[in-house]
């Protein structure tokens, strides 16, 4: 008797199929992230605020983790990038230390649970649409960083 062989679908994180719904061809980020490879997710839900990787990290630390979406690292182009809403662009256009990405615009990422080209999520994605708040990400960032963040919210 032949033993029989069932090609399987392998389990996806909630947070791979959120951002490949993201994708303009969902199917290929899947492909390219089962080659280990960095998937063409373009900005259509979200917007990437774009940062030196070392301001990124010393605004992290000032923003609640009730605050935080997702936030993609690449150490070797010292560069993160935060995932924001789609309106954020005006919140966060005086904020010297972002450059915000318009509609469209292509952020290469790799999937959520392993690292990609050098690549990863500090956090990751979870699949429910969480992104990062635009002014708690203003205050870290912008003058008096903190400060201002305790007199608008305190």
């Amino acid at each position: 008797m032949a033993a029989m062989t069932r090609t399987t679908t392998p389990a996806r994180e909630a947070g791979d199929t959120w951002l490949a719904s993201c994708a303009r061809r969902p199917e290929l980020a899947f492909e390219v992230w089962d080659m280990d490879g960095l998937a063409p997710i373009h900005c259509i839900h979200w917007l990437a605020a774009e940062a030196q990787l070392s301001v990124a990290l010393q605004a992290l630390r000032r923003i609640p983790q009730r605050h935080r979406g997702p936030l993609l690292l690449d150490p070797d182009l010292d560069t993160a990038w935060w995932l924001v809403a789609p309106d954020a662009a005006e919140e966060l256009a005086d904020v010297r230390l972002l450059t915000v990405h318009p509609a469209g615009w292509p952020l290469h990422c790799p999937p959520t649970p392993r690292p990609a080209a050098g690549r990863f999520w500090l956090h990751a994605p979870d699949g429910r649409g969480r992104l990062t708040d635009p002014v708690h990400l203003a205050s870290a960032l912008g003058p008096g960083g903190p400060r201002i963040l305790a007199e608008a919210f305190g």
